[in-house]
């Protein structure tokens, strides 16, 4: 298997687990889903990167200060459906590149990713996301042991 090469900016598909999931015990996510990645932490030689993702979902977030809806363009250019999607950023999982959880896309099975968020798209997404990680809003996941803070 051919995993990318991790990137901020790129969106996976990824077995996404809910802060609120793993706090009522549960140790897998629901279903795969379009993630984006909005941190690599490389680590030392000879270690794989620590990733963090964000989730991508149809359902508009409770609280839409905490989310940003991605543009219909967006979506096209992402091989994403038609359906409205936000990003959330007030709930991020923390892994070990590859990990456990990343999914081949659906129908894809050699492929784990959609592509590239653009640039001027991503930085509004990575500007709420530290914001909101600043103000201690946004709840923190780890998908693995390894995985640092």
């Amino acid at each position: 298997m051919d995993f990318p090469q991790p990137e901020v900016g790129l969106v996976i598909s990824y077995s996404y687990l809910w802060s609120d999931e793993a706090e009522a015990g549960h140790v897998e996510g629901r279903k795969n889903r379009p993630c984006a990645i909005v941190l690599v932490v490389q680590q030392a030689e000879g270690k794989a990167p620590v990733i963090t993702v964000v989730p991508i979902t149809h359902r508009p977030h409770r609280n839409p200060d905490a989310a940003i809806e991605i543009p219909a363009a967006i979506k096209r250019h992402l091989g994403l459906d038609d359906q409205p999607s936000w990003i959330v950023l007030d709930d991020f999982n923390v892994f070990t590149w590859p990990g456990y959880d990343l999914r081949p896309v659906t129908g894809q099975k050699d492929r784990y990713h959609y592509g590239l968020l653009p640039p001027r798209f991503f930085e509004g997404i990575i500007h709420k996301f530290s914001e909101l990680r600043r103000q201690g809003q946004a709840a923190r996941t780890s998908r693995d042991d390894e995985a640092v803070p």
